[in-house]
């Protein structure tokens, strides 16, 4: 059971939300800016991760999982494959359905603009921070990680 908050404690935390959302936003826009997504939209970006995490897909399991209708999902595939970012093949069980998966040429970039990312990010908390403020960050991201668990 918890405890109830005090009136100033649940000020407090909506300040926090707030900042945190704001700082969370902003870091992202300059983690985007170190590679770019090659204009990708969010759906696009979104089918690349799921692509990537879970393995090839067809069409129909990535609008399931996406949320979306199959033909909404049509779009965000050929725009993909018109990148060169994903390739269909036949799938093995039922050569009628296609298989999407990540192309080689994407698997290159997404692992070179997560270096990017992280080279950058790395070299700015090296800069900006002195040892004891790293130290706290250690421990802010530890405080992060719990909000973000389900």
């Amino acid at each position: 059971m918890t405890t109830p908050r005090s009136p100033l404690h649940a000020s407090l935390a909506w300040a926090l939300a707030g900042d945190l959302r704001t700082l969370v936003g902003r870091l992202k826009r300059r983690l985007r800016e170190e590679t770019g997504h090659k204009d990708l939209t969010p759906s696009q970006v979104s089918v690349l991760l799921r692509l990537e995490q879970d393995g090839p897909s067809t069409l129909s399991q990535l609008a399931r999982a996406e949320g979306m209708r199959p033909q909404s999902m049509g779009a965000v595939v050929a725009a993909l494959e018109q990148a060169e970012l994903i390739h269909g093949t036949p799938d093995p069980h039922d050569g009628r359905k296609i298989q999407l998966s990540l192309t080689d040429a994407c698997r290159t970039w997404v692992g070179e603009g997560r270096a990017a990312r992280q080279d950058w990010l790395c070299r700015a908390i090296e800069a900006k921070l002195t040892d004891p403020e790293q130290e706290q960050l250690a421990a802010a991201i530890s405080l992060l990680k719990r909000l973000a668990e389900d």
